[in-house]
């Protein structure tokens, strides 16, 4: 019986992998072993980081809340419970937004939070 190597569907896979890996340093782009292993590992970093980017941009937005409450002489954490307490349900990417290009809105928003807090 003769021996089958399955050679193009080996060198698809190789191809494949090897035009992933396209644009890496070194030996990384040139040999399979070490590209394989690169492209493996490049897959693991952009998975992970599609999580941590959104951490990131939430940090992002409280620093800008907080900058804005500390312009109104009204912490980030006691900006945030005032809001609770006033039935006030806005995300933190639309109070950083509003921090940032409508200030007097968001001027309004710390005082409606002040009032609940005095309460």
């Amino acid at each position: 019986m003769p021996r089958v190597k399955n050679s193009p569907a080996t060198r698809a896979r190789r191809k494949k992998v090897l035009k992933q890996a396209k644009g890496y340093f070194g030996s990384k782009h040139l040999l399979f072993r070490t590209a394989k292993e690169q492209v493996m590992h490049s897959l693991q970093y952009a998975y992970n980081d599609r999580r941590k980017v959104k951490s990131e941009y939430r940090k992002l937005w409280i620093k800008r809340i907080n900058a804005g409450c500390r312009l109104c002489e009204i912490s980030y954490s006691q900006f945030m419970h005032g809001l609770k307490l006033a039935n006030i349900n806005v995300n933190r990417k639309m109070l950083s937004e509003l921090a940032i290009h409508d200030f007097e809105t968001f001027k309004g928003l710390t005082e409606t939070a002040k009032k609940a807090l005095a309460k």
